[in-house]
């Protein structure tokens, strides 16, 4: 097989030439591509909002939402074994923490639309069947732990009490979906910070209402008394310190997801 022909290198006013023609098309095309980028841009920044953000980014957030929920199903999230806990829990978060809490005097108010609201006690959510497990608790800014939670699956505890059902009785997502309220709003008592889910979600079996982790009794910036553990969302759906949980068919405000973070927040 014949060798290929070899060019000749440039020299002097050829190479020189050639230089000059390269840079002329690396800046012409550069120019182009930035004029195209601020232009994009300028075209984002006015456009016309949908709630806090401009429609395209609104749109994509919810192309996410829809594409995480069709993902969701009844999905797990990976356990560990308990030596993949490492040292203490990072703490982030402190919005609606500020006061500490007894205990012995914490109300859980429960609300639903058209019905008296109910308040239930730490030892009555205590008496439930104990849940643990260790799962990575992922956070949106990046970072990840693996974890230990314990506490109360919170399929469990509309079982036992009878909630997040239009009839009072106790759910059936096979049997009776349509009895189901389709959404649940869950706040700190003082309603600082809130979170949105859908039934779905709240209903996963990894979801718990926790009141240890790592081992130990839930601190202040953790969430004491008790707190939401969600195994396939973003940490900021994992509501510390639940006071209110209020079940209704309209979507819920969501702290986050009115700063311009996904609603839905699965990963």
């Amino acid at each position: 097989m014949p060798e290929p022909k070899k060019l000749p290198p440039l020299t002097g006013a050829a190479a020189e030439q050639q230089m000059r023609r390269l840079s002329r098309r690396s800046f012409v095309t550069g120019a182009v591509s930035a004029a195209a980028g601020l232009g994009a841009w300028r075209w984002l920044t006015t456009a016309n909002l949908e709630g806090d953000l401009p429609w395209p980014l609104r749109r994509m957030l919810r192309f996410n939402e829809e594409l995480g929920e069709s993902l969701f199903s009844s999905r797990l999230a990976p356990t560990f074994p308990n030596s993949s806990v490492q040292g203490p829990a990072r703490v982030n978060g402190p919005i609606g923490l500020d006061a500490e809490v007894d205990a012995a005097a914490w109300q859980l108010r429960i609300q639903h639309a058209g019905r008296a609201e109910r308040a239930l006690g730490l030892k009555a959510v205590q008496g439930l069947p104990r849940i643990e497990q260790v799962t990575e608790f992922k956070c949106v800014e990046g970072w990840s732990e693996v974890m230990h939670f314990a506490g109360f699956r919170f399929l469990d505890f509309l079982t036992k009490f009878g909630l997040g059902t239009r009839s009072g009785q106790a759910p059936d997502p096979v049997g009776n979906p349509q009895d189901l309220y389709r959404y649940v709003y869950l706040a700190t008592p003082d309603e600082e910070y809130y979170v949105g889910l859908d039934m779905a979600s709240a209903l996963h079996p990894q979801t718990l209402l926790c009141d240890t982790m790592n081992w130990e009794p839930l601190t202040r910036q953790h969430g004491a008394p008790l707190r939401l553990c969600l195994t396939v969302k973003y940490g900021y759906k994992s509501l510390k310190r639940v006071g209110l949980i209020r079940f209704q068919d309209e979507r819920p405000g969501d702290y986050w997801a009115e700063r311009g973070y996904d609603w839905y927040a699965g990963h």
